[in-house]
């Protein structure tokens, strides 16, 4: 938590007060010129009182820069030949209309009314965009490598009186095409795992794992801390989300266990989306649509007011609700999913069973138990951790969500070790301190009400958003492991014994929880804004458009320069 105190005020040092500091930094960062109308973006930035870091930008140049191996007019026929587009014409955007009733179409139009409210500022474009919860774009790792190596080779800064300051605004032809050119799309053939895992490094953990097909039992977790950890904690973020450095995810995490759809290809075209897997995925990030809209989660997940009010007032505990989704869980696999996995090990009566049968040997149905001694838990000196567990903890499923589906409430192979519970809107949430994130079919759409609340969000996922270098992990959220064993440590740390008597709290440490609950919610108040998500998508569609265009080497903001600032 100090270090992310440090780290913090070193990022915020960095703002760019005027548009001269703003391109002289981006230069020095970027190693190129601005893409043209970099003036009219720092304008807009300015005028929604956003906070212009140019740090806080670096997802998009993980996002693109590979597309620079990419022909222009190979990525301006792709999306212009894609199913589901956003496109913009002579300052105008519109978007395709084969969309049913439904989620699909609730994502297009809440993507582009962003667009919509910048277009003015806007070259012509095409955006492809995936509907889908899962990410679409795992091009080989060699490929990307190569592709980052031509980035590289084409980066400079040209003499100003050498650049192009203008967009070329080609007018291609509206006319769909037949199909995407030059794009095979791989459906559910073959395990996802062994999909995926060609994103990873040739040298990354996961890489030679050949795709499991046995999935019962408790998923074969490694014993002792996570690799990089800080005596078992979370310390780098980055590291903890990626699958290609953790190779049992493969089954302990629905999304590789099997998703509920697959349509991948191994071409780098350039899909716009709301997540990707980390380190595995080519998807170009946008603000998800349930961070737009108030279609989604009744509205809470939009919500700008999320406030539980006074940390005081506060349930000492954890709350989480949320149905049994992350993949298809069936009869034979439902023992690798996270969801029910983290469901099972914050059950009271669950560990306390297992705890109290000598035959069990620390295993459950979906879990192992550790040693308390490993993570050194306080609340165990005074009692057995179910029962530490039922004073903590209100956790449990909405749906059990079977496969194949029945109308049902009840799961004949889950049933035994789940009870429904009954639902907790996300606004009663928020009375609670301790608020877990988890992966669903992709990543959490309620992560930023999360933040936004004066609660604690504790983290876990393998998915990257679009502001991930926004948010410093333990100063405006907990992270936590993708296995979960840290979890009975993080709440032992914030908590202690859970007493509802503030003062016998053994061991707790209520006011670093407090500071983290407001830290988070006033910084995403900051820069996690509809403003700025406005911004970044302007910021990205400028930096895009330039890499569609024929003349993109050339294309540049030089007027600073020309105003004095260097090139």
């Amino acid at each position: 938590m100090a270090d992310a105190e440090r780290s913090f005020e070193a990022l915020v040092s960095k703002q760019t007060p005027d548009l001269q500091s703003a391109a002289k930094v981006y230069r020095q960062r970027r190693g190129r010129h601005p893409p043209p109308s970099f003036d009219a973006w720092f304008a807009y930035a300015q005028q929604n009182d956003a906070i212009i870091v140019e740090e806080l930008f670096d997802q998009i140049y993980h996002d693109l820069t590979p597309f620079w191996g990419v022909p222009a007019k190979s990525m301006r026929d792709f999306a212009r030949g894609f199913e589901h587009r956003i496109w913009v014409r002579n300052a105008t955007a519109s978007m395709t209309q084969n969309h049913s009733q439904g989620t699909s179409k609730d994502r297009m139009e809440a993507w582009l009314e962003v667009v919509k409210s910048i277009e003015q500022l806007l070259p012509n474009v095409d955006m492809a965009i995936n509907i889908m919860d899962e990410s679409r774009v795992i091009s080989p790792w060699e490929h990307i490598n190569k592709y980052v190596e031509t980035e590289g080779q084409t980066r400079k800064l040209s003499p100003y009186n050498q650049t192009i300051t203008r967009y070329s605004n080609i007018d291609v032809s509206d006319e769909k095409l037949e199909e995407s050119p030059g794009v095979d799309w791989i459906g559910p053939s073959e395990p996802y795992w062994n999909i995926a895992r060609v994103g990873c490094a040739s040298h990354a953990p996961a890489r030679d794992k050949a795709a499991t097909t046995n999935f019962t039992g408790p998923p074969p977790l490694p014993s002792g801390y996570p690799s990089r950890s800080y005596y078992g904690y979370v310390q780098n973020w980055t590291y903890a989300r990626d699958p290609c450095q953790y190779r049992y995810l493969q089954e302990a995490h629905g999304t590789f266990i099997e998703p509920v759809s697959i349509s991948t290809t191994r071409a780098l075209v350039p899909i716009f989306g709301e997540s990707k897997l980390t380190s595995l995925n080519n998807d170009i990030l946008i603000p998800p649509a349930a961070y737009l809209s108030e279609k989604f989660g009744s509205g809470d997940y939009a919500a700008t007011d999320a406030d539980g009010g006074k940390w005081s007032d506060k349930i000492g505990g954890v709350v989480w609700r949320g149905v049994a989704s992350g993949g298809r869980n069936k009869e034979e696999n439902w023992t690798r999913f996270h969801r029910h996995r983290f469901v099972s090990m914050l059950n009271g009566s669950q560990v306390q069973n297992i705890e109290a049968s000598p035959e069990s040997a620390g295993q459950g149905r979906n879990f192992k138990l550790q040693s308390y001694a490993r993570y050194r838990l306080a609340a165990t000196k005074y009692m057995d951790l179910g029962t530490w567990l039922k004073r903590i903890t209100n956790v449990g499923f909405t749906k059990l969500l079977c496969w194949p589906p029945t109308s049902e409430a009840t799961c004949e192979y889950t049933t035994p070790y789940f009870e429904i519970s009954k639902k907790i809107a996300m606004s009663k949430q928020y009375n609670y301190k301790f608020l877990p994130d988890i992966d669903g079919n992709s990543f959490s759409g309620r992560y930023l009400a999360f933040l936004r609340s004066t609660s604690v969000p504790i983290k876990a996922t393998i998915y990257s958003e679009w502001h991930d270098d926004r948010l410093v992990p333990w100063l405006h959220f907990v992270p936590m492991d993708n296995s979960y064993v840290d979890v009975y440590g993080i709440l032992d740390y914030f908590l202690g014994t859970g007493d509802e008597d503030v003062a016998v709290r053994y061991g707790a440490h209520d006011d670093a929880a407090e500071k983290i609950a407001t830290r988070g919610q006033g910084w995403a108040n900051k820069v996690l804004r509809k403003e700025d998500m406005h911004v970044y998508m302007l910021r990205l569609l400028l930096e895009y458009a330039r890499l569609c265009d024929d003349d993109r080497e050339k294309l540049g903001f030089v007027q600073d320069a020309k105003d004095g600032g260097g090139a």
